[in-house]
């Protein structure tokens, strides 16, 4: 597959040309790369306005991924904030006022979004889990009868590598002509198993990958897919609503870096990953013989619930940690390993013997505080932009939330802002290490 990007950024640096434009380092900074990192210039095409080499890319990768794909060079965050505009002008579009039914789980991305564009939403609470949102059909069929959403958001895969049944709750949507949107971040890699797992390809109306996350392309790097009926509507506009969130000066390193992928996944990436999956489940084995408990889910995440082995997460990150295996996520209950095909067998053994170098010990029963339905006193627009103040946790029962200060990963409020803060939220709050909070003034 052609990579028109790369070829014109090692054309464009072969001529060793004068560089009368940005960038200021002239392709000759400290680091060695800056040779193929330019600006709009003749011939590199401009990303939100794509008619040359950038459209040429993009339209490889919608073959790949089998429908309308956009790049993004800011991640997954562009796109949400770009699915919502689409989402609420879609609505307006018939006459309705935006309501998006959504995970709790959500990124706070979706959030900020919330904010910015100024639409209801409605929550969904899956489980007595933070980081997932465990949805059935029938309870979002229950959902959308009481609340009358314009669309539906949901998170798939989670942080812990759960899938729900898009199939099933993209065929609920459709009974009821509700859009679906799936924030695909960790999945780009779905669409290249064996029988694809894309959200796209199961029924939904639209969704964003971060293709940094589980592809070879440099951290920044991401799709936004349409289906090609949502696309027929909305295509000539998608580049606009993306310019409101955007940067004017997007990274040709990283766009660079998404048109050589399309040939990486056009020529060998689904034979590597079908044996890393046979690699990671090969863990997955030994380590339940161990006496681990690996939770299902997603092929290419492995996670493990760390205090039916006798130890928090944070124990096992800090001693894989001292002997450089840097895990993807940890916290009192769970470790998050996310492998590629880019690592090597010495990763998998190295990560495996630490992993049963440590001894099993007596399970650890504090639980999780429980989630619970929560207060609203202002929509998220009025709580985000209200003027607020930091206070301590301990100190914020019964005041409304502005916004909360989350690690990243996972990024996800157990507060959002706009709600009471209830002693149960202070108590999810405090497990997690969230030592402040900003509230309304």
């Amino acid at each position: 597959m052609k990579t028109p990007i790369v070829s014109f950024l090692k054309s464009y640096q072969d001529r060793t040309p004068v560089r009368m434009h940005m960038p200021g380092h002239k392709g000759v900074g400290i680091f060695g790369f800056e040779g193929m990192d330019l600006t709009e210039i003749n011939g590199a095409d401009e990303l939100f306005a794509a008619e040359g080499i950038i459209k040429e890319s993009e339209q490889n990768a919608s073959s790949l991924f089998g429908c309308p794909t956009y790049y993004s060079t800011q991640g997954s965050t562009l796109c949400i904030q770009t699915m919502c505009t689409i989402l609420c002008q879609d609505a307006k579009s018939k006459g309705k006022k935006p309501k998006i039914l959504a995970g709790r789980n959500a990124h706070r991305s979706f959030i900020h979004a919330a904010a910015l564009l100024d639409f209801d939403v409605a929550w969904l609470y899956g489980n007595n889990d933070y980081l997932s949102c465990k949805i059935s059909p029938e309870t979002l069929e229950k959902e959308i009868v009481e609340n009358h959403p314009t669309a539906v958001y949901l998170t798939n895969p989670d942080y812990l590598g759960n899938l729900l049944d898009i199939t099933a709750l993209a065929s609920i949507c459709k009974k009821y002509n509700v859009l679906l949107a799936i924030d695909n971040a960790h999945g780009a890699y779905l669409r290249f198993l064996k029988d694809s797992l894309h959200p796209i390809d199961l029924g939904a109306d639209l969704c964003c990958d971060s293709a940094h996350k589980t592809l070879p392309v440099l951290t920044g790097g991401a799709y936004l897919h349409l289906s090609d009926s949502l696309n027929q509507v909305w295509g000539n506009d998608v580049k606009h609503f993306m310019e409101y969130f955007s940067s004017t000066s997007p990274s040709y390193l990283i766009m660079a870096s998404l048109d050589a992928a399309n040939d990486v996944l056009d020529r060998t990436f689904r034979s590597s990953l079908s044996e890393c999956i046979k690699c990671v489940d090969s863990l997955k084995n030994k380590l339940v013989q161990r006496g681990y408990t690996i939770l299902s889910g997603e092929p290419m995440k492995i996670t493990i619930s760390t205090k039916d082995y006798g130890y928090t997460g944070n124990e096992i990150a800090d001693f894989l940690m001292d002997r450089d295996i840097y895990p993807e996520f940890y916290d009192s209950d769970y470790i998050v390993f996310m492998p590629s095909p880019y690592n090597t067998n010495d990763d998998f053994e190295r990560l495996e013997e630490c992993l049963c170098e440590i001894q099993r010990k007596s399970i650890v029963f504090n639980l999780f505080p429980k989630l619970e339905h929560v207060k609203k006193a202002m929509n998220i627009r009025e709580a985000l932009f209200a003027p607020s103040m930091k206070v301590d946790v301990s100190k914020s029962l019964g005041q409304i939330c502005s916004s909360v200060t989350v690690s990243c990963p996972p990024a996800i409020l157990p507060v959002i802002p706009g709600e009471v803060i209830s002693a149960c939220a202070i108590e999810v709050m405090k497990y997690y290490g969230i030592e402040s909070v900003r509230v309304v003034k």
